[in-house]
C-alpha cells in the first residue's frame, strides 16, 4: 500500500477512535452511579485484555525485551491516567471533563519541549493562556461561591498531564511491526494495575444486560481496538497531525453528552470549549520541526 493510503488509512482510524473515546464519557458518567469507579475500570480492561490477546496470543513473543519494558511504563502511564480521570468524570459533568481531558494536546508539546530541552515559542504560550482561560469558563463556578477548580475537574486535569506523557511516549516508541504485541501488554498492565486497586474491597460486577452491554462496547471498541488503533496510527502520523486529530476528542464528548447524554448546551460549555479548540490548534500548528524530529529520540 502507497504511503498516501497508509497516512489516509491512519488519520481515518485515528478519526473513528477518538469519536469512540468521545462516546464513553456520558456512558460512564451514568454506570458510574451503579458501579464503583475501580471496579468498572478493571472490569472493563480485563475484557478488553482477554480481546486483544486472543486476536494473536504470539505477538508478544515477537517483542524485543525494550519494547516489552516500553510498553509496561506506557500501560502502567495509561492505568493511572484511566483511575483519575474516571474518578474525576464521577464529580463533574461529562461534556467538562471531555474538554478538560482534551487538555492533552496542548499538554503534549510542552512535555516534549522539556524532555527534550526545545525551545517554546510565543504562540506556544498564547494558546497555554488560552487553553487556562477556558478551562477556568468550563470549571470555575460562580464568583459568589469562590473561585476554585472542584475535586472532579482537578483529578482530571492531572489524568490529561499523564495522557500527554503517553502521547509522547507512544509517539517515540511504536512502529506498525510492534503494535499489536505493545498494545496487549499495555491493556494487561491496564487491567493489573486496576484489578489490583479494586480487589481490597471486592469487585461489584454489573447487574444488568444494559451495563454488561456497555462495558463491552466500552472494552471492546474504545478499549482494546482503540489502543491497538491509536499505537498503530501514532506509528504513520507526525505528532502533530496526530494531536489535531486527537482534539476533536473532547468536541465528540460534548456532541454525545447532548444529543445522547440529557445535557444542555450551555453557553459556558460552548465558550469554554472553543477556547480550549482554539489553543488546541494553535499549539498544533505551530510547526515544530525540532520537536517532530527529536522525539523518536526519548528514552526511559
Amino acid at each position: 500500500m502507497s504511503r498516501p493510503r497508509v497516512t489516509l488509512l491512519a488519520t481515518l482510524a485515528l478519526l473513528a477512535i477518538t469519536a469512540s473515546w468521545g462516546s464513553t464519557f456520558f456512558l460512564i458518567h451514568d454506570l458510574l452511579h451503579r458501579v464503583p469507579v475501580l471496579d468498572f475500570l478493571a472490569v472493563r480492561f480485563t475484557i478488553a485484555s482477554v480481546v486483544i490477546l486472543l486476536v494473536s496470543p504470539r505477538a508478544i513473543r515477537r517483542l524485543s525485551r525494550d519494547r516489552v519494558r516500553h510498553a509496561v511504563v506506557l500501560g502502567a502511564l495509561y492505568g493511572v491516567a484511566q483511575i483519575l480521570q474516571t474518578t474525576g468524570l464521577a464529580h463533574t459533568a461529562a461534556s467538562v471533563s471531555g474538554f478538560i481531558t482534551g487538555m492533552y494536546v496542548v499538554f503534549t508539546p510542552l512535555l516534549a519541549a522539556v524532555l527534550l530541552r526545545s525551545r517554546i515559542g510565543g504562540l506556544t504560550w498564547l494558546a497555554v493562556l488560552l487553553a487556562v482561560t477556558g478551562l477556568g469558563v468550563l470549571t470555575l463556578g460562580d464568583v459568589s461561591s469562590g473561585l476554585g477548580i472542584g475535586y472532579g475537574e482537578a483529578l482530571t486535569l492531572v489524568s490529561s498531564l499523564i495522557y500527554a506523557l503517553h502521547i509522547v511516549g507512544l509517539g517515540a516508541w511504536s512502529n506498525a511491526r510492534d503494535a499489536l504485541g505493545m498494545s496487549i501488554i499495555q491493556c494487561i498492565v491496564i487491567a493489573v494495575i486496576c484489578t489490583g486497586a479494586a480487589a481490597p474491597g471486592g469487585i461489584v460486577l454489573p447487574q444488568t444486560t444494559g451495563d454488561w452491554l456497555s462495558i463491552s462496547y466500552m472494552a471492546v471498541v474504545a478499549g482494546a481496538a482503540g489502543l491497538l488503533g491509536q499505537t498503530w496510527a501514532q506509528a504513520h502520523l507526525p505528532p502533530t497531525r496526530t494531536a489535531i486529530i486527537m482534539s476533536m476528542e473532547p468536541v465528540f464528548a460534548a456532541l454525545f453528552a447532548v444529543v445522547l447524554g440529557g445535557e444542555s448546551a450551555t453557553t459556558r460549555m460552548l465558550l469554554g470549549g472553543a477556547l480550549v479548540l482554539a489553543a488546541m490548534l494553535i499549539v498544533e500548528l505551530v510547526p515544530r520541526r525540532k520537536i517532530e524530529g527529536e522525539v523518536s529520540h526519548i528514552a526511559v
